[in-house]
């Protein structure tokens, strides 16, 4: 026999029930697999759509920071009056047991300017409003990359599972139960054929 098993009616209802289990096993992998390339499909949708919104927010918060530049003269002096923003939390959301990151923040009624009026314009205030937009969209794009990364790595380890199961497990033990049921088939037979002369010999 190929993996060395003995041909007992035991090791075949072991073979049996194992196969049953790598099927099952098969079918819930798939199923898990279909979910979160699903969800996936859906990140990767509105990572394209963040990173479009991104990239004219980016344009308008610089166009405006130049403005403000060209007005006041080098404005990074202000930025040292912009406190640090430790606000952020990270939660996790489980999809198919992968956790993916949720990243919230206080909701704000309104822009707050850290710096004083008397030497600044409405070009840095529409600056510093822009570029916090910014800060906002590159958080959620920061939180959708990240979700994308963890289910595009879940997809894959759950594939090299699927492929196992099917290209090896289960014709494995679908071998295994041929193997085992045409060696207790030539059993019972030669035990037959035994058993006839044995009745032939005694007559």
């Amino acid at each position: 026999m190929a993996d060395q098993v003995f041909p007992t009616k035991g090791n075949l209802m072991a073979a049996k029930r194992s196969l049953a289990l790598c099927k099952l096993g098969y079918d819930l992998m798939d199923r898990k697999r279909n979910v979160l390339i699903r969800e996936l499909m859906q990140l990767v949708d509105r990572a394209k759509e963040l990173r479009g919104s991104i990239e004219k927010t980016y344009a308008a918060a610089y166009a405006e920071l130049q403005e403000a530049n060209i007005t006041l003269g080098v404005v990074g002096r202000f930025t040292e009056m912009v406190p640090e923003d430790c606000s952020v939390k990270i939660e996790t959301r489980s999809v198919m047991g992968v956790e993916i990151p949720i990243i919230t923040r206080p909701e704000e009624t309104g822009v707050t300017i850290p710096y004083g009026f008397l030497d600044t314009n409405v070009q840095l205030d529409e600056a510093y409003a822009a570029f916090r937009k910014v800060r906002d969209m590159t958080l959620m794009l920061a939180e959708v990359d990240s979700g994308v990364f963890r289910l595009a790595t879940a997809i894959s380890a759950t594939q090299r599972r699927a492929n196992a199961l099917k290209n090896v497990l289960i014709p494995r033990y679908t071998e295994r139960i041929r193997t085992i049921s045409d060696a207790l088939e030539d059993k019972e037979r030669e035990e037959f054929t035994r058993m006839k002369i044995i009745k032939a010999t005694k007559k």
